[in-house]
């Protein structure tokens, strides 16, 4: 006789009165359970039920067993439970490429809500700026901004950047604000380099049907893996600069940068992408992470209140100049 079983058939049987009530949570016949009921008091020597028309009853006999019995069947089916549990719940670890301006903009608020969700998945985040062999190495999802170039990756745009112009009060106070994108030219523009190298010096905007761009001039320009440097001089009222919506979010609700050029829009947009190698949808925790962070970026587009479009690969990429200003003469 299987003992464990039968103690489980006659505990079940004495909650639900019946035997046909324990087999329908065992989800066997109700002759299985009545086997094993009735060796269990073959086993005992003693009398567990009384049998009626009107269903079981527990013997005192029956009572004082299952009191003694009740806990240790309650004590297995905890353990039963914590190991589905243990089972069910993701855990490992996810290796996120991330580039910077991301991470800084988006990611690093969002890591925590993912850490109270899946506490037993640990995530360790890489420096990630290209799609090279070797930073695509051991890693499980990137996150990239632009326009990347991919071979046997899964590719996902899940949202898009959009650049505004700002610079600090103390700078716009000194200076004035532009009314018009041309109007950029008299004043100090701080561009920054793409991950290819880059200079992003031509800021172009339209309105309606109003078309404007502007060669941004300065005495500083910095890598995209030194933007932060830009944006504290932009603060502290040496320049202007352009960045993404959504990357200096508590600099600009503080006041510490200020937009100007509301009303015009960047003929920029670049995608926010998603890359992952289509195997590691596999992992039930690689996969929930690329969920989380498809909904972060949903979430960007709740607080702008609408969504943005990303723009396809900008010309000045087909080519490698060292400013996108030079290739634009070139084109011309």
């Amino acid at each position: 006789m299987d003992k464990l079983r039968a103690l489980q058939y006659f505990a079940s049987a004495a909650a639900e009165k019946s035997l046909s009530g324990a087999a329908r949570k065992f989800e066997v016949s109700t002759t299985a359970v009545a086997k094993l009921v009735n060796g269990l008091e073959k086993d005992l020597g003693a009398k567990l039920f009384d049998r009626s028309a009107r269903g079981l009853t527990l013997t005192a006999e029956g009572a004082r067993y299952l009191d003694a019995c009740g806990p240790a069947l309650a004590q297995l089916d905890d353990a039963d439970e914590r190991l589905r549990e243990s089972m069910l719940r993701p855990k490992g670890t996810v290796v996120v490429g991330v580039q910077h301006v991301i991470a800084r903009g988006c990611l690093t608020a969002g890591l925590p809500r993912f850490h109270a969700r899946y506490p037993d998945i640990e995530i360790d985040v890489r420096d990630f700026q290209r799609v090279t062999d070797e930073q695509v190495s051991g890693v499980d999802v990137m996150l990239v901004l632009g326009w990347p170039k991919v071979e046997d990756l899964v590719l996902r745009r899940i949202a898009a950047g959009r650049f505004v112009i700002a610079a600090s009060p103390a700078y716009w106070a000194e200076y004035g604000k532009p009314r018009r994108p041309r109007d950029l030219e008299r004043h100090v523009c701080l561009p920054i380099r793409s991950v290819d190298g880059t200079v992003m010096d031509v800021w172009a905007f339209t309105r309606g049907v109003e078309q404007e761009s502007v060669t941004a001039r300065g005495w500083l320009t910095t890598s995209n893996a030194h933007r932060d440097l830009v944006i504290e001089l932009a603060m502290a009222g040496h320049g202007v600069v352009r960045i993404l919506d959504w990357t200096n979010l508590p600099e600009l609700a503080c006041g510490s940068l200020v937009r100007v050029l509301e009303d015009w829009e960047s003929t920029e947009a670049p995608p926010v992408n998603l890359l992952y190698r289509a195997s590691v949808r596999r992992s039930p925790r690689v996969r929930l992470f690329i969920e989380f962070a498809t909904e972060l970026f949903r979430e960007l587009d709740l607080v702008r209140g609408e969504g943005v479009v990303g723009t396809e690969r900008p010309r000045w990429l087909l080519r490698h100049y060292g400013r996108v200003s030079a290739s634009m003469t070139r084109n011309e």
